[in-house]
C-alpha cells in the first residue's frame, strides 16, 4: 500500500492500522516528494508499483486558511489528486482510495446529509475553492471508472480530529485550533477566551483511528462509483464543543463568541448508513478522543504556543 500523505494525520493512522493488517506501508514526506511535481509522481508510481494506493494528501486549513488563501487551496490539491490518479493509472494501480471531505456538500444540503446531495446546491462560500477541488478528484474517479473499468473508490470523510494533528493557530481546523487556545489562555491565566462566530453552527466529529479502521474496510469490502460517506453519527454545537474542549484543558475562564465573525455552514452532518452496513462504526466516544487528542498535543508541544 502506497500512502500520499503518510505524514499527516490521516495518512499516519491509516498507515498503522494498514500495518496492523499485514500491509506493507510506503509512502514518502512532502519534503522527500513534492506531489505537485507531475513528472516525480509519475516516477514514484512506477518505481514502486504497489497494489493499492490511498489518497490522503491535500493542503487542508479552517476557514480563515480558506478565506485567505482560495488560489492554493484550488490549485494545489488539483495538481495533487490529478498527478496522482494519472501516475496510478499508467501504473496500472488495481486499487485507489480517494479522500475527500464533507464539505463538497451544498451549504443547505437537507440533513443528515446524502451521498445523492452532491452537486445539488450552492457549496459554503468560506471554503468553496477547497471544495471544488475535491469534488474535481472524486469525479476524475468515477471518470476513470466508466472510461477504464478500473475498482476505484471515494469517501467523504466528516470533521477528523486525531493525534497528529494541524494545531498552527493560522490554519488549522476549528477543533485542534480550539484544543491550542484553550491549552495557552491555561498557561498563561487569561480570563476570557474569545470564538468566531455565534456558536450556534453544528459540526459532527470523527477520531481519525476510526477512519483509518472504516478505510481498510473500504478497500477490502467497497467497489461502486458512489463516493460513500464516513461519520460519527452525532452532532455537536460550535458553543458546547468549546465547553467540551475547556473542560478537558481545565481552563476556568469565560468563554465569549464574535457574531461578527463568519460561522461557515449552518450544519454538516453526514448519513453514514451505507458505511455502517459494512460493519463498521465509531469506537473513539467524542470526550475520549478529544482527552486523548490533548494528551498527545500536550506531549509533543512542551511550549504550548510553537506550533
Amino acid at each position: 500500500m502506497y500512502i500520499a500523505g503518510i505524514n499527516g494525520m490521516v495518512g499516519s493512522a491509516i498507515a498503522i492500522e494498514a500495518k496492523s493488517q499485514g500491509y506493507d506501508v510506503i509512502g514518502k514526506s512532502s519534503t522527500d516528494l513534492d506531489l505537485t511535481d507531475r513528472k516525480s509522481v509519475f516516477d514514484e508510481m512506477n518505481k514502486f508499483n504497489p497494489d493499492t494506493l490511498v489518497i490522503a494528501a491535500a493542503k487542508v486549513g479552517g476557514i480563515g486558511a480558506n478565506s485567505n488563501l482560495p488560489v492554493d487551496f484550488l490549485s494545489i490539491n488539483l495538481q495533487i489528486q490529478t498527478n496522482l490518479l494519472d501516475a496510478a493509472h499508467h501504473a496500472e494501480i488495481e486499487r485507489v482510495l480517494f479522500l475527500g471531505s464533507s464539505c463538497i456538500y451544498p451549504r443547505l444540503a437537507p440533513q443528515p446529509i446524502l451521498e445523492s446531495s452532491l452537486l445539488t446546491g450552492q457549496l459554503e462560500p468560506t471554503n468553496e475553492p477547497y471544495a471544488i477541488a475535491k469534488i474535481a478528484g472524486l469525479k476524475l474517479v468515477e471518470a476513470y471508472r466508466r472510461q477504464f473499468g478500473h475498482n476505484w473508490i471515494s469517501a467523504m470523510p466528516t470533521n477528523l480530529y486525531g493525534p497528529r494533528d494541524n494545531f498552527n493557530l493560522q490554519t488549522a481546523h476549528v477543533l485542534p485550533a480550539l484544543l491550542h487556545r484553550f491549552h495557552i489562555a491555561k498557561l498563561n491565566g487569561a480570563q476570557n477566551v474569545d470564538i468566531w462566530g455565534d456558536g450556534s453552527p453544528l459540526r459532527e466529529f470523527l477520531h481519525v483511528e476510526d477512519l483509518a479502521r472504516a478505510c481498510l474496510i473500504l478497500l477490502s469490502s467497497y467497489d461502486e462509483a458512489t463516493p460513500i460517506n464516513i461519520g460519527y453519527g452525532q452532532e455537536i454545537s460550535i458553543r458546547d464543543l468549546a465547553q467540551l474542549i475547556s473542560n478537558v484543558v481545565g481552563f476556568e475562564g469565560d468563554i465569549t463568541f464574535n457574531s461578527s465573525m463568519p460561522n461557515g455552514t449552518p450544519r454538516k452532518f453526514l448519513d453514514s448508513t451505507r458505511m455502517k452496513k459494512l460493519g463498521w462504526k465509531p469506537q473513539h466516544s467524542l470526550t475520549t478522543g478529544i482527552a486523548t487528542t490533548y494528551d498527545w498535543f500536550v506531549t509533543n508541544n512542551q511550549e504550548g504556543s510553537s506550533l
